[in-house]
């Protein structure tokens, strides 16, 4: 793959406030045109990758490329040909729709023919046309979500940075913001999206876990999802919730074959060496420690599983794949 096809590169990229140490040594790799994923808990050094990514803060150590250019010595190259959207709702609450649009067609120099253009399409691409008049204050927040995201596209970006955009949000607009990404991508825009939920990382192209500051590992998500040791057993056993999950685990954690006991909700996920082998031997164990099983089945490990798998290993230090 030729260095054309990266449109976001870093190396050993670094940030460092006083005793906390942000961004630990990242490398990252971001084709151009695909959804890039920055998955991980707050507190993992998302915001702070993609505002070093933006030019908006300079690395402590390492750099980054950006579209071409380097973030500490042409920023300004770097904010023309990226569009960026913060965390937090950061438009006008007192302007209407439309005048939050035209603000940012300002700024950045979107005028005449052009700026009419890109707000009419704006608008229908976001299904925001019949709210043109309502002030962004009193929009509901998926609405306001897909106003900074309009916001943010109004120069029309080769890539767009989008940091947590649908925390706080309802699940159907969730759905909706995602259908609106996914159009983006079809059109080629190069997408680097950060989330703590890992259902959407199973929706982008490719997916960087972080964690602590470090990147474990970058890849597509079924790989990522390989990446976990064993087969995945789903256990629901009966009675209280709290205390028969308690029980079981402790059951099951010591036997032979058994590699992690994860808890979900009301089940038991158990990665076991061999799924065909370990059930009937679990079951045994179960009953025998009084534990009613409601359910007991083999499923596919998702997303979640791969994560807290390998941000197991990496603490009990067996580290795990970084790129």
């Amino acid at each position: 793959m030729s260095e054309q096809d990266w449109v976001i590169t870093t190396q050993g990229l670094t940030r460092r406030f006083k005793d906390v140490l942000a961004v630990d040594g990242l490398d990252l790799a971001v084709r151009r045109g695909e959804i890039f994923g920055l998955v991980g808990p707050d507190g993992a050094g998302k915001t702070t990758t993609i505002r070093m990514l933006c030019a908006i803060m300079a690395p402590t150590a390492g750099w980054a490329r950006v579209a071409g250019f380097d973030s500490v010595r042409q920023p300004e190259d770097i904010k023309r040909r990226i569009g960026y959207m913060a965390q937090r709702f950061n438009l006008y609450g007192d302007l209407t729709v439309a005048e939050n649009l035209d603000f940012f067609a300002d700024v950045f120099q979107v005028r005449g023919r052009r700026r009419r253009e890109a707000r009419e399409r704006l608008l229908r691409f976001a299904g925001l046309t019949e709210f043109q008049r309502r002030r962004a204050a009193h929009l509901s927040g998926g609405m306001q979500k897909k106003l900074s995201l309009a916001c943010t596209l109004i120069h029309q970006p080769e890539i767009i940075m989008l940091d947590e955009p649908t925390t706080g949000v309802d699940p159907v607009s969730r759905r909706d913001f995602w259908d609106i990404l996914t159009e983006l991508h079809l059109q080629g825009i190069t997408i680097l999206v950060s989330t703590p939920y890992m259902d959407e990382a199973e929706r982008c192209s490719r997916v960087g876990l972080m964690y602590q500051g470090r990147l474990i590992v970058q890849d597509v998500p079924e790989k990522i999802k390989g990446l976990v040791g064993g087969e995945l057993l789903e256990l629901r056993p009966e009675g209280e919730p709290g205390a028969a999950l308690r029980l079981a685990q402790g059951v099951l954690a010591g036997l032979e074959g058994v590699l992690e006991v994860q808890t979900y909700g009301d089940l038991l996920h158990v990665l076991v060496d061999s799924a065909e082998r370990r059930q009937d031997p679990l079951m045994q164990a179960l009953q025998g420690a009084g534990i009613e099983v409601a359910s007991l089945r083999q499923t596919r490990p998702r997303m979640e599983e791969a994560f807290i798998s390998l941000v197991q290993r990496q603490m009990e230090g067996r580290g795990g794949p970084e790129a």
